[in-house]
Formats: C-alpha cells, sequence, structure tokens
C-alpha cells in the first residue's frame, strides 16, 4: 500500500469545467531528449511538459556527461552533447527502474562510445512489452550483447551497419530503436511494418533536422540512408493527443466541459470520430479543443483498438468509463496490450457492469484471440458509480480510476495517484482548474 502523501481524496458527482492546456507528447518528448545524443553540437527542443519521464531521461543524459538546461521560453531544454562519457552502472540503474526509455539509449551510445550498459526495466504492467526484439535488432546492426547479473553489456566492434529488417508487429518502441540506431550506421536500413504514429512522424522529422535521410511509404516502409555526421536540432514538440483525449473523456463521464489548449484535431481524428459516436460534443478552433457532454443518453458503441491510424490502445481506458454511462452494450476488442482490461475490475466494484472475453469480440480476430487472454469486454450501462478504495495500476489506469472516482457518487481513496505524473504534467493543478473536489489526507484542499 502506499504512503499517505501518494493518496488523494475524492469527491465525485461534480462535473468538469474549464480550461487546461496539453504540451509535448510523452510519447515523443523523452525520445528527442535521446536524438541529441546523436547531435555534434547543442539542440533545443521546445514544448517540453514536466513529467516524470522526462525527468528520467534528463538525468539519464546528465550521468552520460550531457550538459541540459532550461532554455529561454518556459518548457524549452537545451541539450548540449559535447562531451559524452560513460555512466556508473549503479547511477545507471538507480535512475531508469522505474522507465523502460534507457532501452533507446543502446544505438546513440554504442555511435558515440562504442558501448552501452541497460539494466533492468521498469514501466507499465499492461501486458507484455518484451525487450528482446530490441537486442536482437541492435544484433542485426553488427552489436554484440553479453547478459550480466545487473544488467545487458552491449558493445559495437566496429561501425555498426544498416539491415532489412521487418517487425513482426508494428511496434512504437522497435520502430524508436531502428530509426535512432540506422541514422548513422554505415549504408541503407529497410524497416518494414513499421509504427506510424504521429510522434514517430515527429521523431523523424527531428532526425531530419539533425541531417538524416530518411523516407515514409505507404505500405509502413521506413527506408533510413545512414550518414556519418549529425548536428543538432531546433524543435517543438507536437503536442499529446494522448492526455488531450483523457480530458475529453472527463468531460463526457462527468458530464462536464472542458477546454483543452494545444490540442490537434489532425492527430485526433479517429479520437474525435469516436467521441461523437458515443455522443460527445467538439469544438475545434487554432488554440486547442473544447469537449462537453451536450446532456441526454450516451450511445453504446463497438470499438477496436488498433496502431495509427487506428483508435489507440492509451485512448480506450479513460472513454471505458464513460461506455459505463452509454446506454446499451458496448463491446470493446483491445489487440494491443494483451493485460490493459484488467483495470475494469475496479471499475466493477464501483457498480459497473463490465464482463470480460477471452474471444475477440466486435471484429476481426487478433493475435490474441486464441491465447487465453481476457482482451475483450462487454460494458452494460448505463450505471451509478459509487465512491471506492481504488489503487492505481498504471499510467492509463490510473487517470481511468481517477476519472471514476470524480464521475461517481460519494467519495473515493485513490492509491499512487504519483503514478500519473509519468504523463500528465501538473494533473492536480488541472484537476483545481476544473473544479473537481479533491484533497490529500489530512483535508488539505488541492
Amino acid at each position: 500500500m502506499t504512503g499517505t502523501d501518494d493518496v488523494l481524496l475524492v469527491h465525485g458527482g461534480t462535473p468538469l469545467e474549464g480550461e487546461i492546456r496539453v504540451r509535448g507528447a510523452k510519447n515523443l518528448v523523452p525520445k528527442a531528449m535521446v536524438a541529441a545524443l546523436l547531435g555534434s553540437g547543442p539542440s533545443r527542443l521546445r514544448n517540453v511538459p514536466d513529467i516524470r519521464d522526462v525527468r528520467v531521461v534528463r538525468g539519464l543524459l546528465q550521468l552520460h556527461g550531457v550538459t541540459v538546461r532550461p532554455g529561454d521560453e518556459p518548457g524549452e531544454l537545451i541539450l548540449d552533447p559535447t562531451h559524452v562519457e560513460s555512466a556508473n552502472v549503479a547511477d545507471i540503474d538507480a535512475h531508469a527502474g522505474s522507465s523502460r526509455i534507457p532501452i533507446l539509449f543502446c544505438g546513440p551510445l554504442l555511435h558515440r562510445l562504442g558501448h552501452a550498459f541497460i539494466p533492468g526495466l521498469g514501466g507499465c504492467d499492461i501486458g507484455g512489452r518484451p525487450i528482446d526484439f530490441h537486442f536482437d535488432v541492435l544484433r542485426q546492426f553488427g552489436a554484440t550483447i553479453e547478459k550480466r547479473a545487473d544488467g545487458q553489456y552491449l558493445e559495437a566492434p566496429q561501425r555498426l551497419r544498416g539491415t532489412k529488417i521487418r517487425l513482426p508487429y508494428p511496434s512504437v518502441g522497435s520502430t524508436e530503436q531502428v530509426l535512432l540506431t540506422a541514422v548513422l550506421a554505415e549504408g541503407v536500413t529497410e524497416l518494414s511494418n513499421a509504427a506510424v504514429e504521429p510522434e514517430i512522424e515527429d521523431l523523424i522529422c527531428v532526425l531530419q533536422k539533425m541531417g538524416a535521410i530518411i523516407s515514409m511509404d505507404t505500405d509502413r516502409t521506413i527506408r533510413i540512408t545512414g550518414v556519418d555526421r549529425l548536428d543538432g536540432y531546433t524543435h517543438k514538440a507536437l503536442p499529446d493527443r494522448l492526455e488531450a483525449a483523457s480530458w475529453a473523456s472527463a468531460a463526457l463521464a462527468t458530464e462536464g466541459n472542458i477546454y483543452v489548449h494545444g490540442a490537434q484535431q489532425r492527430s485526433m481524428m479517429t479520437f474525435l470520430n469516436t467521441f461523437r459516436r458515443v455522443g460527445g460534443a467538439f469544438e475545434i478552433d487554432d488554440e486547442g479543443i473544447r469537449f462537453w457532454h451536450p446532456g441526454g443518453a450516451l450511445n453504446a458503441i463497438a470499438l477496436e483498438t488498433d496502431v495509427h491510424p487506428g483508435f489507440q490502445t492509451d485512448w480506450q481506458q479513460p472513454l471505458v468509463v464513460a461506455l459505463t454511462q452509454a446506454a446499451g452494450l458496448s463491446i470493446v476488442h483491445e489487440t494491443v496490450y494483451e493485460s490493459r482490461l484488467g483495470f475494469t475490475s475496479a471499475l466493477n466494484q464501483m457498480g459497473a457492469h463490465i464482463q470480460l472475453y477471452r474471444e475477440c469480440l466486435g471484429g476481426s480476430d487478433c493475435r490474441f484471440g486464441q491465447r487465453n487472454f481476457l482482451h475483450s469486454a462487454v460494458v452494460s450501462g448505463p450505471t451509478k458509480l459509487q465512491g471506492a478504495d481504488l489503487v492505481i495500476p498504471d499510467l492509463r489506469g490510473g487517470f481511468s480510476y481517477l476519472i471514476a472516482a470524480l464521475a461517481a457518487q460519494g467519495t473515493s481513496r485513490v492509491h499512487g495517484i504519483d503514478l500519473i505524473n509519468r504523463g500528465y504534467e501538473n494533473f492536480m493543478d488541472k484537476l483545481e482548474k476544473l473544479g473537481a473536489k479533491v484533497e490529500l489526507p489530512g483535508g488539505s484542499l488541492v
């Protein structure tokens, strides 16, 4: 059980109303920071959110001799990799224990130092996210890998070489690994069945600004022609579409009205279509998107998650909370992470009616269909939610519990709220701006 400083009391039943802002995407900013390692000079990254993953990468970069300092404007970082050096193994482990991002340091460090060390990795417990494929990819580039008691030690006896790689699944992390390694490798790398999320495109934009040669084909093939040298970059990170959608789902579940500064239509088109099908309303302008519950009953829908341009798995959990308030049976088929629906057991304790199934429901067969995973859900609504004791399981599930507690009648105790800081900047301040009735144990209102 978490300590009292990691618990939030949520008094539900009040619609969230007001304005908040989202900054750079959690799934891009830390990777762009790692990319700075590849440059021969300083990089300038703007629109950086103050979240834990950014602080973890900042610490790891500094351990490796990179100077990281704030720029002239809020949310700006200057990263200078001029004096990259090896880091102490214990220090790396201490900084990286709760994050999976250190695996992406491998390629850049092999190019800069000829070796790298990766400790055991953490991250959210939402299903298998094997790192073995990362190491297989690095071996194809020519790296040697030695497993040690405290982690993996990698060496590049010679310059890494371009290669042909086909991903068994369009994994975002594996695609990032290939991009960050291939740009300085000798020759051409061809990556097929690659992830093509907006954050991947933005990372490619960063690397192209540094001097990389990267082309994207319409069939999920990315070709990278290695170059001998990369420079620094100046880049404004694309806004966090996943956080924006979380607040949209919060507006829907609490019958509220939230204007999200920084939200952009282009990267959220699939979500916006689904939001409208459920019965939510939105209005787009040049500065952001307003999301609100227009009154009346919400609509039950059939929903299937998929890689981009499909409905993102990170959008699913917050929206499921809103679907508990929809009239009829909603079907949710999770095809990206096999264990992502486990969070629904807590919603059932609050009064929701959600049944999980091993079969592929409401859509095409997927890779989990014959593997005994509870990866489909039927949500029966509307149901009144009641306050409960909740323990946050992972980042998106945690924010979903927060939404459920805000939508419920009565008071909930939400344990493990610090995990939400991994991907939601200043979420406590944002809750205050939206009129949420939350307090820390001891009675201090937030």
